[in-house]
């Protein structure tokens, strides 16, 4: 195995040379051209602790006297990941996408993550078939391993059950409008059920589209709109959201993501013995994601971050109001660029405007220290 690896990297490491020297218009067999194979991971572990007594480390209230479920406190692994990327040449490639921690609960329909092909024309078409994250909102571009936070937004957790969001199997399109890139589009469709399922559970496809624009340097602005079905009628989901960043001096920057959605809860619906109509079900919620970073730029350590996202999500804003809004102080400690080792600090401070004996719906706290390495 290690032959093979080291074979195939040396092969990359020689085709790249030769296709920097290569004049393409000579080529008449592209099969090779640029063949390259990636490999990359992900490990993040963390300590988690409720701060807020008779609630356990999942957010559940538990009954004093009960004998299980009081687990306050605990070590865990929470993304093992192992990457590949292909490139058969400069048109096609394929990558694999893999969580080994899903191995520690129930792993079915789990560890895969992305499988999928993608075939790049120029910069203005590329299409990808398989199973991805649809590009519905900032965060579906986001890699975890560079969250810069506990996790991501309650929002995206909840559109991703309901196959707004998160891994989906289908296919997309995406590419630059303008020369610049100042402009850019997504669209797809896709089966809307998540991930690692062998079929779709209806004949309805969800599809959406997003646009994407620059409007000034370092603020993006994005709107997306999309249409599908969980196998209970056709629903749909709207969301706007922005981004910036700017660069204060040599040393410290500011960056704001930020993002609404509205959407219906499929996931939801699904779930109820008495079922209402079914536009009656939406979730909406909203989040602002400041944070400011010092670049110490020292050998060892190489930045600092310090950020608070807040979060407003209500899951049955409609039928049934109760709102759940979360705030994460954060301290990140970056000791190799690109957050390739990171150490974060923080509390996940939930606030529920009706708390709901027994269940995840109360008022808790969650400190968590984690540890990440990319590789």
């Amino acid at each position: 195995m290690l032959l093979l690896l080291a074979g195939c990297l040396s092969a990359s490491a020689q085709q790249g040379a030769e296709g920097k020297a290569v004049n393409t218009d000579t080529i008449t067999n592209f099969s090779t051209y640029k063949r390259a194979i990636t490999f990359s991971g992900l490990l993040q572990t963390r300590f988690l602790g409720s701060l807020t007594p008779n609630v356990d480390v999942n957010g559940k209230n538990f009954d004093p006297g009960a004998t299980t479920g009081k687990i306050t406190n605990t070590f865990m692994l929470k993304r093992v990941r192992f990457a590949a990327k292909g490139t058969v040449n400069d048109h096609f490639s394929a990558n694999l996408l893999m969580n080994l921690a899903e191995f520690s609960s129930d792993p079915s329909n789990k560890v895969l993550e992305n499988a999928f092909v993608k075939y790049t024309l120029n910069k203005y078409l590329n299409v990808q078939a398989g199973q991805f994250r649809p590009f519905f909102g900032i965060e579906d571009v986001v890699p975890n391993d560079i969250i810069r936070t506990l996790d991501y937004s309650n929002q995206y957790y909840a559109f991703g059950a309901s196959g707004w969001q998160s891994f989906q199997t289908g296919i997309a399109v995406f590419g630059n409008v303008d020369p610049a890139g100042r402009f850019r589009y997504y669209a797809g469709a896709y089966n809307g059920n998540n991930r690692n399922q062998a079929n779709d559970n209806d004949n309805t496809k969800n599809v959406y589209g997003r646009v994407e624009a620059d409007l000034l340097k370092g603020l993006t602005l994005g709107v997306n709109a999309a249409q599908g079905s969980l196998g209970a009628g056709n629903g749909n989901a709207l969301g706007v959201d922005v981004k910036s960043r700017v660069a204060l001096n040599e040393r410290w920057e500011v960056s704001l993501g930020g993002e609404y959605k509205s959407g219906t809860n499929f996931a939801l619906y699904n779930t109820l013995t008495v079922k209402p109509t079914l536009k009656d079900v939406r979730m909406q919620g909203f989040y602002i994601f400041p944070i400011v970073r010092y670049n110490y730029n020292m050998r060892r350590v190489r930045a600092i971050e310090f950020s608070s996202r807040y979060e407003y999500f209500n899951e049955n804003y409609k039928l049934d109001h109760n709102s759940r809004q979360t705030i994460i102080p954060n301290v990140s400690l970056i000791f190799a660029d690109d957050f390739y080792a990171a150490l974060q600090l923080g509390v996940s401070i939930d606030m529920y405007q009706h708390t709901i004996p027994l269940t995840t719906a109360n008022n808790h706290n969650l400190a968590y220290l984690q540890l990440q390495v990319r590789f």
